[in-house]
């Protein structure tokens, strides 16, 4: 049966990938501008991303990034709080925006012939925000309120942060993207304009419109709007600490009587897509779903859920999309009566087990028809694609590496994997954590 649906699966997914349609221009000030036109229904997707996000914020100040995201829906010196999103509302519309590590980004999704409105509106708050003393205290409050319902009340987010922190000693993907609570309670109005002064510049952002468009009128309008908008001079190259040797493991138990479930994390510190040098992140693709993908097929899920019952959940997952280094991650959620020390044992042996076996030709071709068939089936979504470039590009990508990322995941290799395996599975350079809710769970 298995080979069955692996053939019907690659007769329904071409062979061969074609890249969608894209026109990219640079304006006169700096402005990236990136174009994806999809005529199938009359609807555009406007996005502005700034190369900011958290791990852009200077010492003490963490939050920042997140918290003038916020502020950005105050007023303008064209338009009153609240109504940049009640006129896309009226217009039939919905936006949003969101803070990364690497970037804030800003989108509205509107009828196509709304387009010239939605650019003349995020135009003026690239450099018209007016804000007061009131607004910078109200919004605080709601920040705050945002990390203690996400982050306080929650154990597994507390945990995740002091994993985060271990494995990040010196680079700010340590630092939550939200901020830590003493330092957003001091956030202020020069905080916040000081950020926003430097980064909310057109020389700093990248402009993705996807959606029932003509690129050449999508040009005319950003050099209406944008264009007229002048760089920022003193933009400072994007520079941040790096991490230094990591010479010994370190191993974190986080005590919280709220956890109602005891689980183990490991991360390792991975590589990331870089330009014109993808290959390694896309084996990684491979190295999660082998190790920790489906429970029914993964090493670890046949191992520990099926065949020994030491889980009732495992997991293997890598974040490729990022600036600086990034995590490679396993979980492990142990079975009744099994400890987090049998757990951990347990999965050590299955990936010492699997880096010492070869990799299962079948199993291999099953996930690269599966990445595929994503593939495919991501350029259906109009939003999907335009934050695919957007995050892209403000990552260190190319558009041209956007493009060859679907056959670089093709033409990944059984070696391949295991080399990245083996350079990244370094105890060294990892982090192990417990999460139990006493200490006696942990002995």
């Amino acid at each position: 049966m298995k080979h069955v649906l692996a053939a019907l699966a690659l007769i329904f997914v071409p062979l061969s990938l074609q890249a969608e349609e894209v026109t990219t221009y640079m304006l006169d000030n700096g402005m990236e501008v990136v174009v994806i036109e999809d005529n199938r229904a009359p609807v555009v997707v406007h996005m502005v991303w700034y190369k900011a996000g958290s791990a852009d914020e200077s010492e003490g100040v963490s939050g920042v990034a997140h918290f003038l995201e916020h502020l950005l829906f105050k007023a303008t010196e064209t338009l009153e709080a609240g109504e940049f999103s009640a006129t896309v509302a009226a217009n039939g519309g919905s936006d949003n925006a969101f803070t990364s590590y690497d970037y804030t980004a800003y989108f509205q999704r509107v009828a196509a012939d709304r387009l010239e409105l939605m650019m003349q509106m995020e135009s003026d708050r690239m450099n018209n925000i007016r804000l007061t003393e009131e607004d910078i205290l109200t919004e605080r409050q709601v920040i705050l309120e945002e990390r203690n319902q996400r982050t306080e009340n929650e154990p597994n987010a507390l945990a995740r942060e002091q994993f985060a922190a271990a494995l990040y000693q010196n680079h700010r993907y340590g630092v939550p993207i939200i901020g830590w609570k003493h330092e957003m309670e001091e956030l202020d109005m020069d905080d916040v304009m000081a950020f926003y002064d430097l980064y909310y510049s057109p020389n700093n952002a990248v402009l993705v419109v996807a959606g029932d468009v003509v690129p050449e009128d999508v040009l005319a309008l950003a050099e209406k709007y944008y264009g007229v908008i002048p760089a920022e001079a003193q933009l400072p190259p994007r520079e941040r600490p790096e991490e230094p040797p990591h010479r010994a493991e370190r191993r974190l138990t986080y005590v919280d009587p709220r956890v109602s479930q005891p689980y183990l994390i490991r991360n390792y510190l991975a590589p990331e897509r870089d330009a014109g040098a993808q290959q390694e992140a896309a084996a990684l693709v491979y190295l999660a779903e082998l190790l920790g993908g489906s429970p029914f097929t993964s090493a670890l899920g046949q191992a520990l859920q099926f065949e020994t019952d030491t889980a009732i959940w495992t997991s293997a997952s890598y974040r490729g999309s990022s600036l600086d280094e990034t995590v490679f991650s396993f979980a492990v959620v142990p079975s009744e009566g099994v400890s987090l020390s049998e757990a951990e044992a347990a999965m050590d042996e299955v990936i010492a087990n699997w880096l010492a076996d070869e990799i299962d030709p079948e199993r291999l071709e099953s996930i690269r028809t599966q990445l595929r068939a994503s593939e495919v089936y991501a350029k259906d979504d109009t939003q999907g694609l335009a934050r695919r470039y957007g995050a892209a590009l403000t990552q260190g990508l190319t558009v041209e590496d956007v493009q060859a990322w679907p056959d670089i995941l093709q033409s990944v290799t059984a070696e391949d994997i295991k080399a990245v395996a083996e350079k990244v599975f370094d105890r060294r350079r990892s982090v192990t954590g417990w999460v139990v809710s006493s200490q006696e769970e942990a002995n």
